[in-house]
């Protein structure tokens, strides 16, 4: 029976370094289309709309217990390079207990931006969660695009200006995912911007692919109008996780063909990676509890695959030290997984200026098997901790 355990571990290898082959293709495309050089033009503005009326594009921040944070994103905003029809933030106010509310009420004084506070406790049921938040921001934005991140962030000063600039370049997109660079020191943090630079790095691919699997809240871009067409939420309420990657699905599944990747260095945003191990758990129980209500296939065919591939290595160096397996087979599948990883990752860590954070990659191979498996079936519970919260999804 060695012989069949070697085809299959052959096989999941075989068929994972095929894939990231074409994701590093489809990821240097992307990554070539966003940095192309952009005549300044107009953004689309609402019918009989004029400047000091609507904005052309709405800023959404959900915020709980922000009130560290938000001095540092608000001078980020306030830095902003000018775009043709300005932009307008909403902050929602997700029942906060600390002075996130005060912090916002002050900054507006003075906010070079119309800056508006939001606070989810006075809508109407008083509901909770960052679903409730961004629903409730999208329904009293005055632009046609809504541009979101979250209050831990850091911009640089072309952000707003990048999806400006995209959006005039793309009339037909309805759907603009951005890129996200976890900072920090030390392992951990290194360990966690490796991970989420294959996200990046995947979500994007896919998305060039024209099968869109993933994005991230932290940095997102859609239509107003195209929030309500899908119903918005509407079907994972009960899901507290993934106001994004639900609504990319939504909106790819209503429109084919208008889901776009921003890949430029000014729309890159920036925060800080999770301290501890523990608060790391947590954050990654919380995005894997969305995995099990992905109704596209897509996703749910690259989960298993990555699944199986990082499963290649503690299974195989099981079965070559219990002789079902040659030696080469082991080393050679464990090489085939670790090559594909390094195709994709090297293209999208040079983007992200992290390009040393490659030889952690081997490091990384050895721990997300465990770590996969634990986050992946502490997800599928449905419940999970966070920001003083006990979340049933």
């Amino acid at each position: 029976m060695g012989w069949i355990a070697s085809v299959g571990l052959l096989g999941v290898a075989g068929a994972y370094l095929g894939r990231m082959l074409q994701f590093r293709r489809a990821w240097q495309q992307q990554v070539a289309a966003g940095n192309q050089p952009s005549a300044h033009v107009a953004l689309p503005q609402p019918a009989s709309a004029t400047h000091a009326e609507a904005p052309a594009i709405t800023i959404i921040i959900a915020a709980r217990n922000e009130a560290a944070n938000l001095p540092l994103l608000l001078h980020d905003l306030a830095a902003q390079l000018p775009v043709s029809g300005g932009f307008e933030v909403l902050l929602v106010d997700d029942h906060s207990t600390d002075s996130t509310a005060q912090v916002v009420t002050r900054a507006a004084a003075t906010s070079p931006f119309p800056l508006r506070l939001l606070p989810l406790a006075e809508v109407s049921g008083s509901p909770t969660g960052k679903k409730a938040a961004v629903q409730a921001a999208v329904q009293a934005a005055r632009a046609p695009w809504l541009l979101l991140t979250d209050a831990d962030c850091r911009l640089p000063a072309g952000w707003v200006q990048a999806y400006a600039h995209c959006i005039a370049r793309h009339p037909a997109a309805r759907f603009i995912s951005g890129p996200v660079l976890l900072t920090g020191h030390g392992w951990l943090a290194t360990l966690q911007g490796l991970e989420l630079a294959g996200l990046v790095g995947v979500g994007a691919a896919s998305i060039g692919r024209g099968a869109p699997t993933m994005c991230n809240g932290a940095n997102l871009a859609y239509r107003r109008a195209d929030f309500f067409a899908v119903q918005g939420f509407q079907g994972n309420e009960a899901v507290a996780s993934g106001d994004d990657e639900f609504l990319l699905h939504k909106l790819h599944a209503a429109f084919p063909g208008s889901i776009r990747f921003l890949g430029a260095e000014q729309a890159i945003v920036r925060t800080e990676a999770q301290p501890t191990l523990g608060r790391l758990l947590r954050q990654r129980v919380r995005w894997a509890s969305k995995w099990r209500h992905y109704q596209t296939s897509a996703p749910q065919r690259l989960a298993v695959l990555v699944l199986l591939a990082n499963l290649t290595f503690p299974v195989g160096a099981v079965l070559w030290l219990t002789a079902g397996v040659p030696a080469g087979v082991a080393v050679g599948v464990w090489a085939g997984k670790l090559l594909g990883d390094a195709l994709l990752l090297r293209p999208v860590l040079r983007f992200l200026g992290r390009s040393r954070w490659l030889w952690w990659v081997p490091v990384l191979q050895l721990a997300y098997a465990p770590y996969a498996l634990l986050t992946g079936l502490a997800g599928l519970r449905g419940r999970y901790e966070w920001k003083g919260r006990q979340v049933k999804s």
